[in-house]
């Protein structure tokens, strides 16, 4: 059984969420021979909370195999993908995720809930990335515990610096928040950690990084030298799981499809 993906998050100051990622639409390759059990275990040495790993094969050059191997070392792994049907959230289980990513903006409301509740109900703590006021809204509504506030801006790829000090005080007490795009070095973590940030998902800085140990070792530096107190967000009850995530478990035996439920983000950066 993994360690809670939400547990992690919840130590002293701002925890690092670090990302296993070979490339993205806008800038290409990025790290195409990446390794990603040698990149994740170096995070780990670093003192990374948990793990995100791309496994979208065709614009992000992952796959559930990343994924499953990054598990293997009983990290805190999150399946970081466009999900949009409940298979995908059981071939995260399958492969020995922690957590799977729901992304507001790609989704209708009615689906972003049934998969909220499908994770949850297959042991999986769930990161809901949110954009904007509505987003944060819809997340709240469905019962999110945990929020990532993504200040890159969907339409004009341009990051917005206040993004996540101005959603961050839309979340109801005791959710987890996640600063995620535009963490590039400590100063960035120390910023997010007076605005309230409770983690952060760094990817591309690290994944470039020529010691990634050393550079996720001075994020982790950064955030707990804002107070050296517990994060205040208060994460997810730990879900028991009666068995080996990596075991076979009841799910539904046909893949099912949520219809009329997938939104194209406007840009499949959106990851």
């Amino acid at each position: 059984m993994g360690t809670p993906f939400g547990s992690s998050l919840t130590g002293p100051g701002v925890a690092v969420i670090a990302e296993v990622k070979r490339a993205s639409p806008s800038k290409g390759d990025i790290a195409p021979d990446l390794d990603a059990t040698a990149q994740a275990r170096a995070y780990i040495d670093g003192g990374a909370a948990a793990v995100s790993v791309l496994t979208e094969p065709d614009r992000f050059k992952g796959s559930l195999g990343d994924l499953a191997d990054v598990a293997a070392l009983r990290v805190p792994a999150l399946r970081k993908d466009f999900v949009v049907d409940r298979y995908q959230i059981w071939e995260a289980r399958a492969a020995g995720a922690a957590a799977v990513l729901l992304i507001v903006a790609a989704l209708d409301e009615p689906t972003l809930a049934l998969l909220h509740d499908e994770a949850l109900a297959a042991g999986l703590d769930v990161l809901v990335e949110v954009h904007d006021a509505s987003e944060v809204a819809a997340a709240q509504r469905i019962g999110a515990t945990i929020v990532g506030v993504n200040a890159r801006d969907l339409r004009t790829f341009e990051l917005d610096p206040d993004a996540f000090v101005r959603l961050r005080a839309q979340l109801r007490d005791g959710v987890l928040a996640v600063a995620e795009s535009g963490i590039r070095g400590a100063d960035d973590v120390a910023r997010a950690a007076g605005q309230g940030a409770d983690a952060v998902l760094v990817g591309e800085t690290l994944v470039r990084a020529d010691d990634p140990a050393a550079a996720v070792r001075d994020l982790v530096e950064a955030g707990r030298s804002t107070d050296g107190q517990p994060n205040e967000g208060v994460g997810p009850e730990p879900t028991d799981r009666a068995d080996d995530p990596t075991t076979p478990v009841s799910h539904p035996s046909a893949r099912p499809t949520a219809p009329h439920a997938v939104h194209e983000p406007s840009t499949t950066e959106a990851l």
